[in-house]
């Protein structure tokens, strides 16, 4: 898991319309980089509209919102379509991004193991470096403590 006071490792990443996204060209403002399971799934579902909810909020304070997933672009320009997102939603189907933040992890279910994305958010501040992580994020109220964050940098 990355840890806070490091550099923010930079990334370039297709977003739904699959245009690239560099995380440096958004270097002096918060970013909240929110990685999650799978489009569509009802935990990622009541995250993103979480976030969509709040999003003039999180935006009052300066902050990008940016959700990764290894969903495929097409599968993010759906779900932002379907519940009217204001945010990027950036496409790692090869895990790279998810690794090097930490969100890429050995899982189990019923007694099987694989890897899987692990619920992580990492607020990164103007300055490019990691502010906080917010590792096995539980969903309800999760945006009030990304905005306690925000409000502190």
């Amino acid at each position: 898991m990355i840890q806070a006071g490091r550099e923010a490792p930079d990334f370039t990443l297709p977003n739904a319309e699959g245009k690239p996204v560099r995380l440096s060209d958004f270097r002096g403002k918060p970013v909240v980089l929110y990685f999650y399971p799978k489009d569509n799934t009802p935990g990622c579902t009541k995250e993103a509209c979480d976030f969509r909810d709040n999003f003039a909020r999180i935006t009052a304070t300066g902050a990008v919102v940016l959700g990764v997933s290894a969903d495929t672009a097409e599968s993010h320009r759906k779900f932002r379509t379907k519940h009217d997102l204001p945010f990027e939603l950036l496409s790692d189907e090869k895990h790279e991004v998810l690794e090097a933040y930490g969100a890429w992890e050995k899982k189990s279910l019923y007694g099987k193991s694989f890897l899987g994305i692990v619920r992580t958010t990492v607020v990164i501040g103007r300055d490019g470096k990691v502010a906080h992580v917010f590792p096995k994020v539980k969903v309800a109220g999760h945006v009030d403590r990304v905005l306690e964050v925000l409000k502190g940098l």
